[in-house]
């Protein structure tokens, strides 16, 4: 997969390891042109878990390089995490 990061100029690109609809997804990640994690350096799991009448998702990133690494990119998806909630919010039936 590769993912072109919208204004920022930024490539991310990875392969799927493992795909187990809809419970399980595991890729490699990093960033074209980045030697401090370059492409299929670190690993992204996604776990989706039935939580009452909602989803809880998991996700995990290892093999970061640092804890810089570490912390740009869980700002990164924490970002990426809030914005899911929006787009998945404007497609929820209104509960009025």
């Amino acid at each position: 997969m590769r993912i072109v990061h919208n204004n920022e100029g930024f490539v991310s690109r990875g392969e799927f390891v493992e795909i187990d609809p809809p419970h399980r997804l595991v890729f490699t990640w990093g960033w074209e042109g980045k030697d401090d994690v370059p492409p299929g350096e670190s690993t992204v799991e996604i776990v989706l878990e039935a939580d009452g009448d909602g989803t809880m998702l998991r996700l995990r990133h290892s093999g970061l390089p640092s804890e810089a690494a570490c912390e740009i990119h869980a700002y990164g998806w924490g970002v990426g995490l809030d914005n899911l909630v929006v787009a998945a919010g404007e497609h929820l039936p209104n509960s009025t």
